[in-house]
C-alpha cells in the first residue's frame, strides 16, 4: 500500500504540473494537458508492465510505477494496456466491450453526475 500511495501522490502530482505547463504553454481551447498525460502514460505503462513480464522489474516496482506513479497520473494507460491484452489474446468482443462500453458509459456517467450536481443546487 505505501509503494502505491507514495507512486500515486507523485502521479498526480506530475499530472497537476504537467497540465498547467502545457495549458500556460498552448492555451485552453483545447485539452491538450490532457491528451499528452493520457498518450505519454499509455507510453510509459508500456514500458513499465513490459519490463515486469520480463522479470527486468520486480512486482514492488510494478506496485509503484504501474498501479502507483502511473495510476496517479491517468488510469487512462492501464485502461489502453488491458485493451491491447484482449486484443493480443484474440478477444475482439472482449476488447469492443472494454473500449466502447467504457467510453459510453463514462460519457454517461458524467452526464449523469452534472445532472445530479444541477438537481442538488436548484439549477
Amino acid at each position: 500500500m505505501l509503494f502505491v500511495a507514495m507512486g500515486g501522490a507523485i502521479g498526480a502530482a506530475g499530472r497537476y504540473l504537467l497540465d498547467l505547463w502545457v495549458m500556460t504553454s498552448l492555451g485552453a481551447d483545447f485539452p491538450w494537458g490532457t491528451f499528452i498525460i493520457n498518450v505519454s502514460g499509455c507510453f510509459l505503462i508500456g514500458v513499465v508492465l513490459d519490463y515486469v513480464e520480463e522479470g527486468i522489474l520486480s512486482n514492488r516496482s510494478r506496485l509503484f510505477l504501474a498501479v502507483g506513479v502511473l495510476g496517479g497520473y491517468t488510469t487512462f494507460s492501464i485502461f489502453s494496456h488491458e485493451s491491447l491484452q484482449l486484443i493480443v489474446a484474440g478477444e475482439l468482443g472482449g476488447y469492443l466491450l472494454n473500449a466502447f462500453g467504457q467510453l459510453a458509459a463514462g460519457l454517461l456517467a458524467v452526464y449523469l453526475g452534472v445532472l445530479l450536481a444541477r438537481v442538488l443546487r436548484g439549477v
